[in-house]
């Protein structure tokens, strides 16, 4: 854990005795950045050394040396120091002990907040979520979920940033954007593979209504019923167009018989509108007073008018 010492273990088999004024060798390096972390020259018996980024935090002790004991102490882990540590014996200019211990650093996420911004009412655009979790390690692994059914919600409505803040440990912002809903039933989990641990917040939402109501990450869903009330309002133009090009096919080739003949024909007390061979009988008033009766069934008002002018 970052901020805990660790020890890594370099044993000589049979824990022979070593003189530590017989050319006697230790080092401790790393690859990333290549440098010696600690190490231990017998000319100066008197002490071990550590490098400047190392100072203070790293230690090999003279007596178990002398027991073939070349253990690397560190204290005060940090992020830094997550890779692999190799320890190298050298006696009398041969190399009599090789070994490599990998260090598997972890820190302990904040729990998940949530917070949520957007529309209140469904006659407005999506409702987003915004889930943040801060100084943990390594890169974590975050996830939407539905909690009416506990499915994974699709990460095509997520969007995620990680970034690593001063200390070297990781920060995580997640949002997601969902098709508006009257409650919104979601939780934000945070998972550290290393220490195989999960962190999970609910939605605020959710709890402050305590509803159960259904909830879907299905974008594709949301974009159909959008197209739904596109098409139907098309389809019924369409629906009235025809009618009239029927209604406008039916209707007799009208020739010019002189004001008279017109002025009898736009004149009566009531007029047929003929719908699917259906009579609406109309007073001529609201004939005039709806365009879209008189566009539809003018014809049909007409022939009635011929009829009634002809009888008279």
């Amino acid at each position: 854990m970052v901020g805990s010492d660790v020890e890594f273990s370099c044993l000589y088999p049979d824990r022979n005795h070593f003189s530590l004024n017989d050319q006697l060798f230790v080092y401790w390096q790393i690859e990333n950045p290549q440098i010696a972390v600690a190490y231990y020259l017998s000319n100066e018996s008197t002490r071990t050394h550590a490098d400047d980024r190392y100072k203070n935090r790293a230690h090999l002790s003279l007596e178990r040396m002398k027991q073939g004991d070349f253990s690397l102490h560190l204290q005060n882990v940090t992020p830094q120091d997550n890779q692999e540590f190799t320890c190298l014996i050298f006696s009398n200019a041969e190399k009599v002990l090789h070994e490599t211990v990998r260090l598997h650093v972890a820190a302990n996420f904040s729990t998940p907040v949530i917070s949520t911004s957007g529309p209140i009412t469904p006659d407005q655009e999506g409702l987003t979520l915004t889930c943040i979790s801060r100084n943990g390690f390594p890169k974590p692994n975050l996830y939407w979920i539905n909690r009416t059914d506990n499915s994974l919600i699709d990460e095509a409505l997520q969007n995620n940033t990680v970034s690593l803040n001063e200390w070297g440990l990781y920060d995580v912002i997640s949002t997601l954007t969902v098709p508006w809903v009257a409650h919104v039933n979601v939780s934000c989990s945070i998972e550290n593979v290393v220490l195989h641990q999960n962190l999970t917040s609910i939605s605020q939402a959710e709890k402050s209504t305590g509803n159960n109501d259904s909830f879907t990450g299905n974008l594709q869903e949301h974009r159909s019923q959008n197209a739904i009330f596109i098409i139907l309002p098309l389809l019924l133009v369409v629906a009235v167009a025809i009618v009239a090009w029927v209604c406008r096919a039916k209707c007799p080739h009208r020739h010019y018989r002189g004001p008279g003949t017109v002025a009898r024909e736009l004149t009566g007390v009531n007029g047929f509108c003929y719908i699917e061979d259906t009579p609406l009988l109309l007073p001529e008033a609201s004939l005039k007073a709806l365009p879209l009766f008189t566009t539809l069934c003018g014809c049909e008002v007409l022939r009635k008018h011929q009829g009634h002018a002809s009888a008279s």
